[in-house]
């Protein structure tokens, strides 16, 4: 905050700059509670005196007004500031505790549910068991025996109700056609990875795949990128706002669109549209139910899903500007607009970029890489569980990636020793090499050719 600006914006300066620091400091120590640290420092711009004030990011919320018999608590969303609601209350109370909705303990009993679809696809997708106290260690269940938030959203038949997802494929652009209203519509319900690919196959049978062929084979036109679909659903299941009680996760696919929608607004309050989504800094509401998605290679640790899903649509045949994905937010909701990119568009018109053919030219090679290496892991004389674990490794880091025992220990939750027989193994069926000038025991998947 800058004092010594008129309402209307001009620059007009401060007559006494140390009473009016004086009074700053006053205000904020009897009107403030707990007190807020700020940063008060003088500066000249013209001959004139200003006092700019900074607050600094705080650890103790909420921080109330409290003053004129009023205890309230503020809420900043985009340029603006309004009395937090109970939920925005409880919000910050939990960031206060240092805690997140997903950690806090629940009331329901570990024994009293199953997870037959987290264990399942998690040993599918890693190789090894879930074992009980995988679940504490994941911060899934407490020691004393009670289920967290995040492990309440991952039972097979989860109590939580409004952790559902809604889909629907509308008749035309909007939702009153005048026609009919829905050609296709479902209500799923039960664990996160459960409704994940119930939606992903809700896509795959509402929507439509072309292909063209070029004087090299062929080029797969999809209505929507797979990953791109894939990632907006991740992030609707994983970050949106569990508090919103009376909200769900919805998909809605029109003839040139597809709508995702997901309660809760970005989680610092911020207005996406408003960001350059190439540069937004990856923030997790639910820190507990991504790490688990992302021990099981459903997202990346690192990084923001908006540049992903727009690279996806870059690099399909038949995009241009219009297309381009739209995230929306308000301080309660979160929009994601995939657009048809065959909409439109006749086959007989589609012209194939140079560029993209070669692009799918090297995907091709690189799918023929990975066939060829998954083959030769196949034919390792080593335990099935060994063959899954080299598989995983292979997906995570592809033919350009450097890994070690580190790398591999914290990406599969492993052992020291564990780690270093996985390479073992990989070294002596001939699939890794050595690399130099990254440090000792550094290693690369070889490209195959026969």
């Amino acid at each position: 905050m800058i004092f010594g600006v008129s309402n209307d914006e001009r620059l007009i300066g401060l007559q006494n700059v140390q009473d009016t620091s004086e009074k700053i400091s006053e205000i904020i120590k009897t009107k403030m509670d707990p007190i807020p640290q700020v940063v008060l420092d003088n500066h000249i711009e013209d001959g004139k005196a200003f006092i700019i004030l900074r607050v600094l990011p705080g650890q103790e919320t909420p921080y109330y007004y409290a003053a004129d018999g009023n205890h309230i608590a503020y809420v900043h969303v985009g340029n603006e500031s309004a009395p937090a609601d109970a939920i925005a209350l409880k919000r910050l109370v939990l960031r206060g505790t240092n805690m997140t909705y997903d950690s806090i303990v629940s009331s329901y009993r570990f024994q009293e549910f199953s997870f037959t679809k987290l264990s399942s696809v998690y040993r599918n997708r890693t190789g090894m068991e879930l074992s009980d106290s995988y679940f504490i260690s994941f911060e899934l269940a407490a020691e004393n025996g009670k289920l967290t938030n995040a492990g309440v959203l991952l039972a097979d038949e989860s109590p939580l109700k409004h952790s559902r997802l809604f889909c629907t494929r509308w008749y035309g652009l909007d939702k009153v056609s005048g026609v009919m209203e829905a050609l296709d519509d479902k209500e799923y319900s039960g664990s996160l990875v459960s409704l994940l690919q119930n939606g992903m196959e809700f896509v795959k049978n509402n929507s439509k795949k072309r292909w063209k062929k070029t004087g090299t084979g062929r080029v797969e036109m999809p209505e929507y990128p797979e990953q791109a679909v894939h990632e907006a659903l991740v992030n609707a299941l994983i970050h949106r706002d569990y508090m919103e009680v009376g909200s769900e996760v919805h998909m809605d696919i029109f003839d040139d669109r597809m709508e995702i929608y997901s309660p809760g607004g970005m989680p610092d309050g911020s207005i996406v549209q408003n960001l350059d989504t190439d540069h937004v800094v990856s923030k997790r509401r639910n820190p507990v139910i991504a790490d688990i998605f992302s021990r099981m290679h459903f997202m990346e640790r690192r990084g923001s899903g908006f540049k992903k899903i727009k690279e996806d649509y870059h690099r399909a045949v038949n995009y241009r500007s219009e297309v381009e994905p739209l995230f929306q937010s308000t301080a309660s909701a979160f929009f994601v607009t995939l657009y048809n990119l065959n909409y439109h568009v006749p086959i007989a018109e589609v012209l194939i970029d140079s560029e993209k053919v070669a692009f799918d030219n090297e995907k091709m090679l690189i799918d023929r890489e990975k066939l060829l290496i998954q083959k030769a892991i196949d034919e390792l004389k080593v335990t099935k569980r060994t063959k899954v674990k080299a598989k995983m490794l292979f997906t995570e880091m592809g033919m350009e990636r450097i890994f070690g025992r580190r790398e591999i220990m914290q990406m599969m939750n492993i052992s020291i020793t564990a780690a270093g027989n996985l390479l073992n193994n990989l070294k002596n069926g001939g699939l890794i090499e050595d690399v130099k000038g990254f440090g000792k025991g550094k290693y690369k998947f070889i490209k195959l050719s026969k």
